[in-house]
């Protein structure tokens, strides 16, 4: 049984572990150099109730997890976040990014946040189907801004406002 539950730090060499992959065969991410540890400890410790990191697991074992980042570090944005989600490779497919997804959007809303940006890299339709299927909008296409694998990539933006 898969259970979905705040990170720990514990869990942040597995976390890594599958940012990492993203990274380097995916343009599910822009990152384009795996992460640190170091560099991953930062992030975590910069995460707090109102953006959260949450982890699916079963039998103790890490499958993906979710987080919810600061939009802006301008004072106005404070209600809006962007989402993240990332499960690892063997485990696609199987329902745990959208139970990653709808737990987190949960929280969102417990904590008091209006609006949940995406952005979501083109060729990642399934990211794309995921987010609408529970309630985001396509609200716009960033041309060409990001570069991976030799290629000029578009980014597809996505929010889900709160009735809040």
């Amino acid at each position: 049984m898969i259970r979905i539950r705040p990170a720990r730090i514990k869990d942040l060499d597995v976390v890594t572990q599958i940012y990492n992959d993203v990274v380097l065969n995916t343009v599910a991410t822009l990152d384009t150099e795996p992460k640190t540890i170091k560099e991953q400890e930062y992030w975590f410790t910069d995460h707090d109730s109102r953006s959260p990191i949450l982890v699916a697991e079963e039998d103790g074992l890490v499958l993906g997890w979710a987080s919810l980042s600061r939009w802006s570090g301008r004072c106005g944005y404070c209600d809006t976040s962007e989402i993240s989600v990332y499960v690892g490779g063997k485990y696609r497919r199987k329902g745990i990014g959208r139970s990653l997804v709808e737990r987190i959007l949960e929280t969102a809303e417990e904590v008091g946040l209006h609006t949940v940006i995406a952005r979501i890299t083109a060729g990642s339709e399934s990211s794309i189907r995921l987010f609408e299927s529970v309630g985001f909008i396509h609200i716009g296409t960033l041309r060409e801004v990001g570069r991976k694998f030799d290629t000029l990539l578009d980014v597809h933006l996505m929010q889900k406002v709160f009735d809040n």
